[in-house]
Order: C-alpha cells, then structure tokens, then sequence
C-alpha cells in the first residue's frame, strides 16, 4: 500500500497546517498595542473616485471599495489608529488653497463621524489609548503641505481646531518660508516665518511633520522645535538614494529629539533599484530623443527599451530593511509605520492594502525583534512623541 505524505494526510483527515509562530506574535503585538499609521489618503481618494467623486455616502468603505481602504480591512489589518492625510497639491493656489482644504478636512470627517461604529475622534495620546480599548479606530487628521496655510498662522490654528494633529511642512513645492526636498531650494531650510510656523505648531500641540521637506529644512526643523517631530511616510535614504528619504545625519539626531520616521510604503521610496532604472530610464530616454529625429522611430526605440527593462518591484523585505535601518541608526525609540495607501499607485509586493501589516510585523519578527520593540513600531513610539508634544505644548502656554 502506498503510504500519503503527511502534509497530504494531514490534509485529507481536515487537520490544518502549523501556524506561523511569528505571525501568531505579530498579531498578539498588535491587539495589546494600537497600530498607528502615520498617512492614509482615503480622503483624496473619495475626492477624485469616478463614480463616487467627493460623496463620502456614495463612497462605501463598509464593504471591499475600490481602493486600499475600507472598514473590514482595516479592522484584518489591525489598525489602531489612523491620521488621515488631508491632502490638498500644491499647484492648486488659481482654487484657493484654504477652500481645498476645508473640503478636504470636510470629507475626512464626515468619514469619522459616518461610521461611528468603527471610527472615533482620538485628539490627544490618551485619547488614542482609550477608542482602542473600546475596539474603535481612532482618527486624527494630517494637513499634507504648508501651502495650505497660505502664509497664515491664524489658518494654521484653525486646521488644528477641526482635527490636523500634524502638519507636513511642505509638500512638492517650495514654499515662501520653507525648501521642498522635491523642488529647488530657495532658502537654504526655513525662513524666519518658517521657524514661526514650527513655534507656533509647538504652542499648539501639533506634530511637526518633516516628509517632503529638504534635509536644510529638516535640520533647521530640528533647530528650533521644543517638541519631537515625525516624518509621516518616508524611508531611509542610506538603504534607498530617494530625495524623500530621510538622511543618516538626521536620524541620529532624532535620539535627541524624541521624533518618529513612519515607514512608508512607496515603491519608489523603498527598492534602489527601481531609483536606478529610473535614472537609467531617463537617460536612455534623452540619448533616443537626441538621436532619432523620426518621432515614431522614438516611440519604438523607448517601447523596446522598457521590454528589455521591466521595471522591478518592491518588496515587503525591503521595507524591513528600511526598518531595520532605522531601529540601528536612530534606536528601537524613534520608527513607526506610515504607509501611504490610496495615494499610490504602485504597490509593494506583500504589502497591497490595508490588511498586510502584520505580514510585515511577523518579517520583523521573523528577523529577531523583540516584542517590546513591535510595540514601539506599531504605536508606542508615535503616543510617546505626542504625549512630549502635548506637554511642550501645556508648558509654553503657561510661559514655560
């Protein structure tokens, strides 16, 4: 008699296969600790949706929706806490920036206030902790790009007023008072309006959020914040050479300040080789355009570049190794996790939407972490930053 293999005997008699033991930590990690992710832009989203565009009712994230968000995947994904990005470009001043933007904070909350049930307000690090207990998600609000403001302090004390907990010192652009890390430095880092701006997120109690901004800007950030900073979704520029990574010589000096890169999860910002096919790219692309004066011809040399060249993926290991990179360089005290879903595109292999973290949890395990040190990933981290902030905030109130 010919005997099965055990793993198909095993099958066949309905015995299901050994659990994941690092996945089984990650997922005990987090339901003890509220996994808080730093930038979600679900509310751009439902803004530009084709079919649902601006309707926070017509937009249904109490099934699967379209994109990489919704109820039943956040809750498999273990979410804890989210900041909303409140997301507006910077190209769009002709509109009016602070009309944008209040649509924007307008659709975000209606969201949070639409399903009670799963979603509640969570200003304040004690706040965070307590919806957790109680089995919600909590949700903050993050204005993506100082524009927003437009040069205003009063503005920036109203965003804080419906919710911004954070705000991204820049977007894509250059401001008047601060360098974008993707657009030319005019500066050289933070004007003296600049600096006031910091101060003044410091008096409030509102993280100052330094993703997109040049590391001049960042430094001088550093300079003159009293509170711990974040950098809501970005990477490490040691293991990826992308101008929205965050440099060596700053995380090193986040042991002093108390701050939190949030990891994120943009391919172009995770694998360097993608940064090296991009360059690659570029380069052929400008040598066939100098070459070919036949347009077609050009359309068929750069079609037969990119079949030679297919464009490489990220992969969930290489957002570990960001991770990792940052727990080494900055300590287990200063990284968290800012994913970035619903404002990209491209995705990182294992990591496609909003249920995928504790696959990246269980990598890092996996890898030898501590559970003390997923915790601090997942949410401790980012509470002890804004707890610090709070207090600085409380302190300079007083004339501290």
């Amino acid at each position: 008699m010919r005997l099965l293999p055990i793993v198909v005997l095993a099958a066949a008699v309905g015995c299901a296969a050994p659990e994941d033991q690092y996945l089984v930590r990650a997922h005990a990690v987090l339901s003890s600790v509220p996994l808080i992710d730093g930038h979600n832009d679900l509310p751009w989203a439902i803004r530009n949706d084709s079919i649902a565009r601006m309707d926070v009712d017509k937009y249904d994230i109490t099934g699967r929706a379209r994109g990489h968000t919704d109820i039943p995947r956040l809750r498999e994904g273990k979410v804890g806490a989210q900041f909303w990005s409140v997301y507006i470009p910077g190209n769009y001043g002709d509109s009016g920036f602070a009309r944008v933007q209040h649509e924007q904070i307008a659709i975000a909350r209606r969201v949070i206030e639409k399903h009670p049930d799963a979603f509640a307000w969570a200003l304040t690090a004690a706040d965070i902790r307590r919806v957790f207990s109680e089995g919600k998600i909590g949700s903050l609000l993050g204005v993506e790009g100082g524009h927003a403001i437009e040069n205003s302090l009063d503005s920036l004390r109203s965003y804080y007023s419906l919710g911004a907990r954070y705000m991204t010192l820049t977007h894509n652009v250059t401001l008047d008072w601060a360098d974008a890390a993707g657009d030319s430095a005019r500066h050289d880092g933070l004007t003296p309006f600049g600096e006031d701006v910091v101060r003044e997120m410091n008096l409030l109690g509102m993280l100052v959020d330094l993703s997109h901004v040049s590391p001049a800007t960042m430094s001088d950030a550093l300079n003159v914040t009293q509170a711990p900073v974040i950098f809501s979704h970005s990477s490490a520029r040691a293991v990826t050479n992308h101008v929205r990574n965050v440099p060596d010589s700053i995380l090193v000096r986040l042991k002093q300040n108390g701050g939190v890169v949030m990891v994120t999860f943009v391919p172009s910002f995770v694998s360097q080789a993608k940064v090296d096919r991009s360059i690659a790219r570029s380069q052929a692309f400008a040598d066939i355009d100098a070459r070919l004066a036949d347009s077609a011809a050009r359309v068929t040399a750069k079609t037969e570049w990119e079949t030679a060249n297919p464009d490489p993926r990220a992969t969930l290991s290489q957002v570990a190794d960001h991770i990792d990179h940052i727990h080494r360089v900055a300590g287990p005290d200063h990284v968290g996790i800012g994913g970035d879903f619903d404002g990209i595109e491209e995705l990182v292999e294992g990591l496609e939407d909003v249920t995928t973290y504790p696959a990246l949890f269980a990598e890092l395990a996996r890898r030898g972490w501590s559970d003390a040190d997923l915790a601090k990933l997942a949410g401790e981290n980012l509470l002890r930053a804004l707890e610090r902030a709070e207090q600085v905030a409380e302190r300079l109130k007083q004339g501290g």
